[in-house]
């Protein structure tokens, strides 16, 4: 049997995977996590052989956290299940080692059938992300926003969604000059004028 640790920070998401799985005989919920940081904690805890894992986990972006399991047990199945679209984090997250992309809107069969893939030791994206990363391939320059860096990435969102350096600060955990240093970087890779560019342009290509 499968053991899954479900970490997501929203009680409701966790029981409604947990009644998903229950009833299948090749599954077991054996942990789960609101927190990055209690995820880790309970992958260090006990054996764990599949994560599903959100992007959204309050103290920690799950690029930050899926990074971190990757370090500490490299072959372990973690499939990313997310509100936030294909478009935004699934190239990003596959980078960075996450052997499934799914959105939270997708049926529960096709939750199933990623799991039991990637249980496998495979690989699960669906077919409209597969064309999207032929499209991507063919491309002989990347667009703007793939030059910039996982953590200028993070930061170009939180700043397309309204959010002053302060705020973006405190979540992020670090200075405010720190993020002013990163607001500069980015506009000079995508060649944007300022806030408001990257607002416009994070709408323009649906990336909030």
């Amino acid at each position: 049997m499968i053991s899954i640790l479900i970490a997501d920070d929203h009680a409701i998401v966790r029981e409604g995977l947990k009644q998903i799985l229950s009833g299948l005989p090749d599954f077991k919920v054996s942990a789960e996590a609101s927190s990055g940081y209690e995820t880790i904690q309970k992958l260090e805890e006990m054996p764990i052989d599949l994560v599903i894992l959100d992007i959204n986990l309050g103290d920690q972006n799950g690029l930050e956290v899926l990074k971190q399991i990757r370090q500490k047990w490299a072959s372990l199945p973690v499939l990313i299940l997310t509100m936030h679209s294909e478009k935004q984090y699934a190239t990003r997250m596959l980078k960075a080692g996450a052997s499934g992309f799914l959105n939270k809107g997708s049926a529960s069969e096709e939750l199933v059938n990623a799991l039991r893939k990637i249980a496998r030791g495979g690989k699960y994206i669906t077919e409209s992300l597969a064309e999207q990363l032929v499209m991507e391939m063919g491309q002989s320059t990347a667009v703007p926003h793939e030059r910039l860096s996982d953590r200028e990435f993070e930061i170009f969102r939180q700043i397309a969604i309204g959010k002053k350096n302060k705020e973006i600060a405190e979540e992020l955990y670090l200075s405010e000059k720190t993020v002013s240093t990163y607001q500069s970087r980015i506009l000079e890779k995508m060649n944007l004028a300022n806030r408001a560019a990257i607002i416009h342009y994070a709408l323009e290509n649906s990336l909030i």
